[in-house]
């Protein structure tokens, strides 16, 4: 049986999401719902409601035997359903198999060291990535995992065994914070990371300063405690929150100041990360 995966967006060339160009995979649902999110409209599945017919500007959503359907070709990406979804979702996605993905992806192969698949969360469609992987791994290009931790590696050695390895978000160390930040356990995360250590499958980690709001001095200094020896070859970023993009109370929220980030970088190195960048 052929297994699908709903793509929101490819992007073909990224500088961003692991090392070198690559090509970026996005697909739509999340297991968590972060409150600085800046992709917002990527953690549902679309509930078919119809919000979004009535308005989209150039005609390229309609009614299809009670489903909501996206005329790509008539789109003009104006987002208008995007932002009158009242469910964080979006109707324009595609249902992809990993064939179809990968026929794409390897059009782009002179131009890209690999890929790297994020979401929404991948990991809530594991199977579908193992077998994406496994094409780009025998065409000769890397594969990466971009996740928030939260969905368990336990059990996907077969994922892992095509997989370069994981960018894992660390969005907050003490349970309470990280469930008011995200909804979400961070003890799934916690159990992730010992994980991706002991098998030497961590791309970079990431935290994301939010203040006050998340526990970044906790974070580095839980993770260095994990990693242990592996510390210093572990690339960590640190990332300014940024508000574009980001509905709900965090919407108008201010950004760390350089002199935090300054300060949150070399608490890093004092802690025995070597290979630290700021975002």
């Amino acid at each position: 049986m052929e297994l699908y995966a709903p793509v929101n967006k490819m992007i073909p060339f990224s500088l961003v999401d692991g090392p070198g160009s690559r090509c970026s995979i996005f697909l739509q649902g999340c297991n968590i719902a972060c409150a600085y999110c800046h992709n917002p409209e990527t953690q549902n599945l679309c509930l078919e409601c119809g919000t979004c017919v009535d308005q989209c500007p150039a005609g390229a959503l309609y009614w299809d035997d009670g489903h909501v359907r996206w005329n790509k070709d008539a789109c003009v990406q104006c987002d208008t359903c995007i932002h009158v979804c009242p469910h964080k979702a979006s109707p324009k996605i595609e249902w992809l198999t990993p064939r179809d993905v990968f026929e794409t992806v390897h059009s782009y192969q002179p131009f890209i060291r690999g890929i790297t698949v994020s979401g929404g969360e991948c990991m809530l469609r594991a199977d579908w990535m193992r077998e994406l992987f496994a094409l780009c791994r025998e065409a000769g290009l890397g594969t990466l995992i971009d996740s928030n931790g939260c969905v368990p590696f336990e059990g996907q050695d077969e994922l892992l065994s095509v997989a370069d390895g994981v960018m894992l978000d660390v969005k907050a160390w003490d349970e309470a914070t990280f469930e008011h930040l995200t909804s979400g356990d961070v003890r799934v995360v916690k159990r992730n990371l010992a994980l991706l250590a002991e098998r030497d499958k961590i791309e970079e980690l990431r935290i994301v300063v939010v203040p006050g709001w998340n526990d970044p001095e906790a974070t580095i200094a839980g993770i260095a405690e994990v990693l242990g020896q592996k510390t210093a070859a572990t690339k960590l970023k640190l990332i300014r929150f940024r508000r574009f993009g980001v509905v709900g109370e965090l919407a108008e929220a201010d950004s760390p100041t350089d002199e935090r980030m300054a300060e949150l970088e070399k608490l890093a190195r004092n802690a025995g990360f070597e290979l630290v960048e700021l975002r």
